[in-house]
């Protein structure tokens, strides 16, 4: 590419050390894609001669068509595209490179593969939060314990829990929806660092390959990878989730706890025990965390020294990009198929959720609806709960005229208080009471339906062979 300048060729090692091939031909499909709508705008400004442009053309649609193998000593996967373009149409390969660079080259190719990546996740995420909906509904009556610093805390509705990490996801989605904004700009055009001298028509390449906006400053364009950084962030984000979820499906699998049963197909047995079923997939779902923060990490020092423009350091962006996108799409899929096989042991959560003394909250919530301050009404249930440990009592079975020996504030319907009804007393928008997490499954399917047609609507924007090529 730089023949004409140097003497010696490139070093071996220095070859094998500055190499992307290996990481960066994931980029090829993409990398012609661009070079097409290239190419045909080149031809639509005079740039290049209209015959050749259709030669560059056809030869880049035989190269998707008939791909090349994406390997051997090449610098990147541009030159491996640009030589073997060379040996299948000739000479006239060497006018693709006209009024570009392969700096912009790279960013408009990682932001068509980001703009792409993004719309997976967002798919990954709608097939996990249709499980969790999916496990709520089925369940949506049981009754478990709801905890605080790993605690029995109040009782809820199983559907709500799950219905948590609807919420989270959510989020993500958010994450990555805001991401997309940012990652759909055209850099192609902003050449090495300056622009270009030749009259482009940036705008037409932008619709070929279907990007919103097209860059407007061509150092930045050529520089910027915060749309990677965003993404990484999301992602990292994401993968935190994912190991909650995944740390509630280790300790609820347990004999300890038995809430849930993971199916067969995602646990993995013992080398010495026979008799152990363990959550390995959870455990590395969990595991596999740090990697992705690690990648975030890696791009943030990595950037956080560059001078403008671009710099080679920059090549050192994908490698672990495309490690944490892997792990974590990798992840969503197989925490919706956790949750789609998992069953639920309804009865010990019903068990756990008869704790003895879970319904101390509502005992001190009925004292302050009669007038006593919170506080107050805190410290006598305080005493009564005492009273029931040291008594080896539950909370259920004291009578009224027991409970008036604390309170004379307390009535009736204190007495016999049971997790049913504490559940269904949390009647608010957002709380476990039944007609509420009733209510939010309906919500939680519109926002999938909401998703699936964000979805369906940027598929339909990102380049094809076809689009590229129609007229």
């Amino acid at each position: 590419m730089w023949g004409g300048r140097f003497s010696k060729p490139l070093d071996e090692r220095a070859l094998h050390y500055t190499t992307s091939l290996p990481v960066d031909r994931r980029l090829f499909e993409w990398d012609v894609l661009g070079s097409i709508a290239h190419a045909r705008m080149l031809g639509r400004q005079n740039i290049i001669s209209r015959t050749d442009a259709e030669a560059l053309v056809a030869g880049l649609v035989g190269l998707l068509r008939d791909s090349p193998q994406l390997d051997g000593a090449f610098e990147d996967i541009h030159s491996l595209v640009e030589a073997t373009l060379g040996e299948r149409i000739g000479a006239v390969a060497g006018r693709l490179h006209t009024a570009r660079s392969r700096n912009d080259q790279v960013a408009t190719d990682t932001r068509l593969f980001v703009r792409a990546a993004l719309i997976e996740g967002a798919a990954g995420i709608v097939d996990l939060q249709s499980a969790l909906v999916e496990a709520a509904e089925q369940c949506a009556q049981a009754i478990m314990p709801g905890y605080t610093h790993l605690q029995r805390a109040q009782p809820v509705l199983l559907g709500h829990h799950l219905l948590a990490y609807m919420e989270m996801l959510e989020r993500d989605l958010g994450r990555l929806r805001d991401a997309y904004a940012r990652a759909d700009v055209l850099p192609l055009g902003a050449g090495a660092l300056a622009g270009s001298p030749y009259l482009l028509d940036r705008q037409y390449v932008a619709q070929l390959l279907g990007f919103s906006n097209v860059s407007q400053n061509s150092l930045d364009a050529v520089a910027d990878r915060d749309f990677l950084v965003e993404h990484l962030a999301a992602l990292a984000t994401m993968a935190m989730h994912l190991s909650r979820l995944a740390e509630e499906l280790v300790l609820w699998s347990t004999a300890e706890f038995g809430f849930v049963s993971l199916d067969e197909s995602m646990t993995t047995g013992s080398s010495i025990m026979p008799q152990k079923r363990n959550p390995d997939v959870a455990e590395l779902l969990r595991g596999k965390t740090g990697r992705v923060y690690g990648a975030l990490l890696s791009l943030l020092v990595m950037l956080k020294g560059l001078p403008m423009s671009y710099n080679r350091d920059l090549q050192e962006d994908k490698a672990p990009y495309f490690e944490a996108l892997d792990t974590v799409h990798d992840g969503l899929a197989l925490a919706a198929a956790m949750i789609q096989g998992a069953t639920w042991r309804t009865d010990r959560l019903a068990q756990a959720a008869a704790d003895p003394l879970i319904a101390a909250t509502d005992l001190a919530d009925h004292l302050t609806q009669r007038g006593l301050p919170f506080r107050q009404a805190h410290e006598i249930v305080g005493r009564i709960v005492r009273a029931a440990e040291a008594g080896q009592r539950r909370l259920d079975s004291f009578t009224l005229s027991e409970l008036q020996a604390f309170s004379p504030l307390f009535e009736g319907s204190a007495v016999g208080l049971q997790a049913a009804q504490v559940v269904a007393a949390r009647d608010v928008i957002g709380g476990t009471a039944p007609n509420q997490v009733a209510a939010q499954l309906v919500f939680a399917r519109e926002r999938l339906g909401a998703t699936r047609e964000w979805i369906d609507e940027h598929i339909q924007a990102l380049p094809t062979l076809e689009s590229v090529t129609a007229d």
